[in-house]
Parts: structure tokens; C-alpha cells; sequence
């Protein structure tokens, strides 16, 4: 265990203990157990996931043959592109990115012309090292369902966030939680009666006096109701502090939440500073450090789902990293690449969002700022050349 997970579980066993012991043990500490269904309640977990399988969710998925030629009308995209009654396609991808990510394996099954994402999938390897899939006591044949892994270091089960920074992410969400139950519930104030002796439980007026004070302060349940309790000399009633210290858990999530981006690939810092700097290459960053090969494992289990190992047929997501950028650098990216002959106007139209004009000067490729058309280019350089010098005086011309 690292110096840093001791230190986690020291805060977090010490802030229960203190809790506890400051309230006489009335009020339990928050826990929380991290599981698929309250994972996104902790707001920084949510949007690492949404940075992550939007990217995914906004790939385009195209099938391509052994030379990387688009296939057009595979049956696959029809699929893929209706996955079952109840998911879009972007969906289905998103959910099976953020089922990856948090469990660190995900089951696509094809059945019937859709696909779906099995739950209670359990696998085991026979002795020819053939793996078999059951859902509870029906067995599933190998080739309609795929069992994609984050591959840890086991070769039959895929690690995730749920598992990989279980401890981190527990303690997390329970610092998160005291923090918005303290404020929430108006700061979680104790009050304390001061006595000028000791409280005797024979004696009658004092028990009278403690019980009165005790029933009032519970009688307020409205945030706006003020008690107004007479008091006897030689008591006082004061507010105490409350245990839950804000700058400490705060110093702590600022710690802690930033180990849970490793758990999904990425450095929170690094991605954090490019954010504010530059937005593009922190899309990049993330498609390169966590989006990419998640891709790359997604493309080979579904192509092994559709088309078995014998085909040539390749499922391929495809990301267009301008889809992150901001408009005007989009709007400087076009003009650039159509001045340097890469683009068409048509195409720089068509990546800022505009319609196609498709008109023959629109489709052409122009060069130079003079935007001549390439075909043209050397019509151009002709005629200029045939122009006479600086000052308009055409070859053959005399003063004569």
C-alpha cells in the first residue's frame, strides 16, 4: 500500500472518528460505495467520462476492405446505426464507453439483427483455451457476443475506475457528500447548555429546565423559525463548531480528485492547463492519450462480431478532432488551406457548416493569393508573362 493510500485512509478513518466523538455518536459519518449507480454523482467523475465518450460518441463509424476502401451499404451500418428498440446509435456508443470505463470490460451482443450490451455475463476458459459465455444458466455461442477488456494483467478480465481507484474515488465522493449534507442541512450546528454545576439527574428543576430548552430547539424544523428560550442565571447556551472543517476536506479533494483522471488515462493538470491555453490541443491530448485506444479496441472486437476472423472487413471509427475546436479557428484553418491549394471553397464551406454551392469555380482548387485556379495556373503565368513590363507596354510596342 503507497504513502499516498495510507494517508487517504488515515483522513478518511480520522474524519469519522471525529465526527463521532464531537457528536457523542448521534450522527454517523457519511459513506459512500462506489458502484455503477452512483458513480456520476461525483461531478469531476462525470465530466472526465462525457470528455471522453463524447469523443466517442461523435466518431463516425464507417466499415473499410483490406485496402481502405469505404464500403458504402454494409449490412453492419445499418446495425450499427439502429442498434435495438431502445438506444440511438449514440447512445449505445456512449454507454458501452462509459461501461468500459467504469467496470473495465463491456459484452456488444448481436442477436437478430441488433446489438446489444449483455449484463451478468460470466466467462471461463475450457481446456483448449476457448472462452465461454453464460448468462445465468444459458450458455451464449462465441460468435454473437464479444468481450471487450481494459486489459490490466489479467487476461480474462478487464480492470476499471470501479476497481483501479476504488479507494480513492470512496473516499472522494464521501468528502464530497459531507461537504453538501454540512451546508445542506444549515452546517450541521451542535448547541451546548452551559451549567454553573454539575447536572444532577435528582434534580428536578434542572431536568425540567434541560428537557424545556431540548424540546424547543427540536420544535425548529423551518429554517426561518427563531426560538426564543429564557434562561436562569449562571446558564448560557452557545453554538459549537462544527467538526467538519471545510479547508481540510477541501485540501484533500484537491489532492485526490485529480488521481482519479489517471485511473482513465489522463493527467487532470496537463489536460486542465491545455483547456485554458488551448482547446484544440487538449482534445488532442485526450484523443491520443484515453480516446484513441479505446477506439482501436472497440474496432477489433466489433469487426470480429460482425464479420468472424476470416473476413477482410474492418469496423473503423472515425474522429473529426475540428469537431472540439473553436469556430474562429476553424474559420482561420479554412481560409489557410484553400489559399495553399488543399481545399476547395466547397470544402471549406462544408467544415464550417455552410452548404456546398457547387458551382465550377466553388470545386476548384485555387493557389496563391492571386486564387487562380491550378488548371488555369498556366494560362495565368502565360498571359502575364505576355504582358510587357511594369508599365503596361506590350512586346512589339515602339514610340515610334
Amino acid at each position: 500500500m503507497g504513502l499516498r493510500t495510507r494517508f487517504s485512509n488515515f483522513v478518511y478513518n480520522r474524519l469519522e472518528k471525529r465526527m463521532n466523538e464531537s457528536l457523542g455518536g448521534s450522527v454517523r459519518f457519511s459513506s459512500i460505495f462506489a458502484s455503477e449507480g452512483n458513480i456520476l454523482e461525483s461531478s469531476d467523475v462525470y465530466e472526465l467520462l462525457q470528455d471522453i465518450s463524447n469523443q466517442m460518441m461523435l466518431a463516425e463509424i464507417v466499415v473499410e476492405d483490406e485496402d481502405g476502401n469505404e464500403i458504402r451499404n454494409d449490412p453492419a451500418l445499418k446495425v450499427l446505426k439502429n442498434p435495438n428498440s431502445y438506444l440511438t446509435q449514440s447512445e449505445f456508443i456512449k454507454l458501452m464507453t462509459n461501461s468500459f470505463l467504469l467496470t473495465g470490460e463491456v459484452f456488444p451482443l448481436l442477436n437478430d439483427k441488433q446489438i446489444h450490451l449483455a449484463a451478468g455475463v460470466s466467462t471461463e476458459l475450457d481446456k483448449n483455451l476457448v472462452e465461454h459465455f453464460k448468462i445465468g444458466n444459458v450458455e451464449i455461442p462465441p460468435d454473437m457476443i464479444r468481450h471487450i477488456k481494459n486489459i490490466g494483467t489479467n487476461h480474462l478480465k478487464g480492470v476499471g475506475l470501479l476497481d483501479l481507484g476504488k479507494n480513492t474515488l470512496e473516499g472522494v465522493m464521501s468528502a464530497e457528500k459531507v461537504l453538501t449534507d454540512k451546508y445542506t442541512k444549515g452546517g450541521l450546528l451542535a448547541f451546548l447548555l452551559k451549567l454553573d454545576a454539575h447536572i444532577n439527574p435528582a434534580n428536578g428543576a434542572q431536568s425540567k429546565l434541560i428537557k424545556a430548552i431540548l424540546d424547543q430547539l427540536e420544535q425548529i424544523d423551518d429554517s426561518r423559525s427563531v426560538k426564543m428560550i429564557p434562561l436562569g442565571k449562571g446558564y448560557a447556551i452557545e453554538a459549537m463548531k462544527s467538526p467538519v472543517e471545510d479547508e481540510k476536506i477541501l485540501a484533500y479533494l484537491n489532492v485526490y480528485k485529480k488521481d482519479l483522471g489517471k485511473f482513465l488515462g489522463i493527467n487532470v493538470d496537463t489536460y486542465t492547463a491545455l483547456i485554458r491555453s488551448d482547446l484544440e490541443k487538449a482534445m488532442m491530448y485526450l484523443h491520443n492519450k484515453a480516446v484513441k485506444p479505446i477506439m482501436k479496441n472497440f474496432e477489433d472486437h466489433l469487426s470480429l462480431l460482425f464479420y468472424g476472423q476470416n473476413s477482410n472487413k474492418r469496423i473503423r471509427f472515425k474522429i473529426n478532432i475540428l469537431d472540439f475546436v473553436p469556430y474562429s479557428t476553424k474559420t482561420n484553418i479554412a481560409y489557410n488551406l484553400v489559399r495553399t491549394m488543399v481545399f476547395a471553397p466547397d470544402d471549406a464551406r462544408e467544415m464550417l457548416g455552410a452548404d456546398r454551392l457547387g458551382t465550377p469555380e466553388s470545386t476548384k482548387l485555387y493557389v496563391s493569393k492571386d486564387l487562380v485556379a491550378s488548371e488555369d495556373l498556366g494560362k495565368a503565368t502565360n498571359d502575364s508573362l505576355k504582358g510587357g513590363d511594369d508599365n503596361g507596354e506590350k512586346e512589339g510596342d515602339t514610340d515610334g
